[in-house]
């Protein structure tokens, strides 16, 4: 009976295992920084649009992780 039962709780696991890869390629809001008020001057603000016109473009490619950080500081490097 102990070979049913490990039949369907794999059976279970691999059943959720594509949910619960959804939620780690999930981007996580908490991990970015949010802009300094004393960056008032127009190239500073120039820098933040730019980088986060980067990051806009880089989560509608789905990258995470090494592949998102590099298309970002490639993109930024841009003019």
């Amino acid at each position: 009976m102990s070979k049913r039962y490990l039949i369907m709780a794999t059976a279970l696991y691999l059943s959720l295992l594509p949910i619960t890869l959804g939620f780690a390629g999930a981007p996580d809001t908490a991990a970015q920084a949010a802009p300094l008020p004393s960056a008032a001057s127009g190239d500073a603000a120039a820098k933040h649009a730019k980088r986060t016109a980067c990051l806009k473009e880089a989560k509608a490619k789905k990258l995470v992780g090494a592949a998102k950080t590099s298309f970002v500081k490639n993109c930024v490097a841009v003019p």
